[in-house]
């Protein structure tokens, strides 16, 4: 009896552990060691632009203030690393980010914590 409730007790304190195994693609920062310099082209879709940077998957990630907590990924159409061919409404942006922790920054480059490292 003891040991078949001891097995029960130990499923029920690991069954919430399972849930923690699964990426949702949930990353927090923690610590920067160096700032992440940028350039690139962006044709004000979203905005004011505070920083960002550019994610090892491509895409450009930002915040419109200091304080926000996460960086928001940009589409493809409205952040370029070269300027566009041909007539276009795109502006150069140049700057660096060192966010603070915690903040959610997808795909930071940078080799800092992320805690899914």
């Amino acid at each position: 009896m003891n040991r078949l409730l001891a097995c029960s007790a130990l499923a029920l304190v690991a069954a919430p552990l399972a849930a923690c195994g699964g990426n949702y693609g949930v990353r927090v920062a923690y610590s920067v060691p160096a700032p992440i310099v940028y350039d690139g082209w962006y044709d004000g879709y979203y905005g004011p632009v505070h920083d960002g940077y550019w994610g090892t998957d491509g895409y450009f990630y930002f915040r419109h203030a200091e304080g926000e907590g996460a960086f928001t990924r940009g589409d493809r159409d409205h952040f370029v690393r070269r300027p566009p061919p041909g007539p276009h409404n795109f502006q150069p942006i140049h700057g660096q980010t060192a966010p603070r922790g915690p903040v959610r920054a997808p795909h930071y480059p940078g080799g800092w914590h992320d805690g899914h490292r």
